[in-house]
């Protein structure tokens, strides 16, 4: 079994790479890009620590021979996989508003380079 720890390095490896690309790019695309691959970063830990600090790690009460708290096919043991469905569904809403976004951006002024984007003139001059 991959330890944890393993995990917890490729996505911040992962999010160090998005953030590089969200600072240090000027067109609007990239940004976007590495703004997607923190949010697979975060899933990569939400999934990580659910599966080792989750219901199925614990699975029955410390110092008894009680039932387990874990039962598989139960809310319980799906409940950390629920989670990256929700960043999936945010990430897909900031793309398409996004790049709706640039679209406009790129009918108005012809580029997509943010630094000529100025926020007080809007799209529309």
């Amino acid at each position: 079994m991959v330890p944890l720890e393993w995990y917890l390095v490729l996505a911040a490896a992962l999010f160090c790479v998005g953030a590089y690309g969200v600072l240090s790019h000027r067109d609007a695309i990239a940004i976007l890009m590495g703004i997607e691959l923190m949010l697979n970063a975060i899933n990569i830990n939400l999934v990580a620590f659910w599966r080792y600090l989750g219901p199925a790690a614990r699975s029955t009460v410390q110092g008894s021979e009680a039932a387990p708290l874990y039962v598989k096919g139960s809310a319980a043991a799906t409940a950390g996989q629920a989670f990256p469905l929700f960043v999936y569904a945010v990430a897909a809403a900031e793309a398409t508003v996004g790049l709706a976004l640039i679209i406009a951006l790129w009918r108005r002024r012809g580029t997509t380079t943010i630094e000529t984007v100025d926020l007080s003139q809007g799209l529309g001059t």
